[in-house]
């Protein structure tokens, strides 16, 4: 089986973490199933002349064993102590923090795309010593090409009353506490998917969307040019993990992203965004309409809503791996016979 997943960061690399579990465990064993991540680049930022990847670093740290499982995000074990003398130097911004394991990353990132490699062979080379392939999976960037998601707000003493953000800036130092007017993936225009996305799309057994942010993390690698129309054509069955609970975000702000762009944070709502391709919408319990049989409910946009018979929350590898599972064993059912 080829199974392609497009994620994000935090949720969308503990619930593959959690598939590569999942599948481990089916019959034939380890090595019988490929998985193929393509990871959001859309939050990339330059810090200190560093090239630094948030989404691609926490998908590697966590699918190699090396994430800190407290944040979700960041290397085990870390320590701090070149973020402390950049700021004793006065650097700026400090409200980025980078620990001296995760610095090495950025630094040999930095230095082999100085050299000419393109983020897809950096990406692969970073993954090998994180034994990636050795677990049949394979990680993407999005894109080659450099994207930025770029934050608009209101600003009085700007020109025309609002002024761009760099999207790090409005969900790390602002805490997506200023409310949004919308967001611009800076760089888009040029950018061309990365060598095997599009491949890996078309030629899948199976299609998933991990718990992402809809907007921003999944929403810029729709962005990316020919990512929806493959998605749209593939003869996989596309099945997708809800982000919310309850109508919020497990974590994160993807309420206050969707409220940017004028979509309601409901499960249903977040679903239509992605129908034109989608098979199958998992959800949890409390989010599907009363009284509807699972698997028979739809949205407004006629996309079929498969309640789980659980929370969609992920505490633990255990609880993602049977998290993963069932988004599994959906597109399965979906499957052409």
């Amino acid at each position: 089986m080829r199974i392609t997943t497009l994620s994000g960061g935090v949720g969308g690399a503990r619930f593959i973490r959690g598939l590569r579990r999942h599948l481990d465990r089916l019959p034939g064993g380890p090595g019988d199933h490929e998985v193929t991540v393509i990871g959001n680049t859309g939050d990339d930022i330059t810090l200190w002349g560093l090239r630094v990847c948030p989404d691609l670093d926490t998908l590697l740290y966590t699918l190699g064993g090396g994430i800190h499982e407290g944040q979700g995000w960041g290397r085990a074990e870390e320590s701090h102590r070149i973020q402390a003398e950049l700021a004793a130097y006065g650097a700026k911004p400090q409200w980025f923090g980078l620990g001296d394991l995760d610095l090495a990353t950025h630094i040999v990132r930095s230095q082999w795309l100085g050299q000419g490699l393109t983020l897809s062979e950096v990406t692969a080379r970073l993954a090998s010593r994180w034994g990636l392939p050795d677990q049949g999976l394979t990680l993407l960037p999005m894109s080659d090409d450099p994207v930025e998601t770029h934050v608009v707000v209101d600003d009085p003493e700007a020109d025309g009353g609002q002024r761009a953000i760099h999207f790090q800036e409005w969900w790390v130092r602002m805490q997506a506490s200023v409310p949004a007017s919308r967001f611009v993936a800076v760089g888009m225009d040029r950018a061309t998917a990365a060598p095997g996305v599009l491949e890996a799309i078309r030629t899948a057994d199976v299609v998933i969307l991990p718990p992402s942010n809809p907007v921003v993390s999944l929403g810029i690698i729709l962005g990316v040019p020919g990512v929806r129309d493959a998605l749209r054509g593939t003869a996989a069955p596309v099945v997708g993990v809800s982000p919310l609970v309850g109508g919020a975000p497990v974590r994160g702000h993807a309420d206050a992203c969707l409220s940017a762009i004028g979509v309601e944070a409901t499960a249903g709502a977040v679903g239509d965004l992605f129908a034109d391709f989608l098979d199958g919408w998992l959800v949890d319990p409390g989010d599907a309409p009363p009284g509807s049989a699972a698997g028979s409910s739809r949205t407004p946009g006629g996309l079929r809503l498969t309640a789980w018979d659980r929370p969609l929350l992920m505490p633990d590898v255990a609880s993602a791996t049977e998290l993963a599972g069932a988004a599994y064993d959906l597109a399965l059912s979906l499957r052409p016979t």
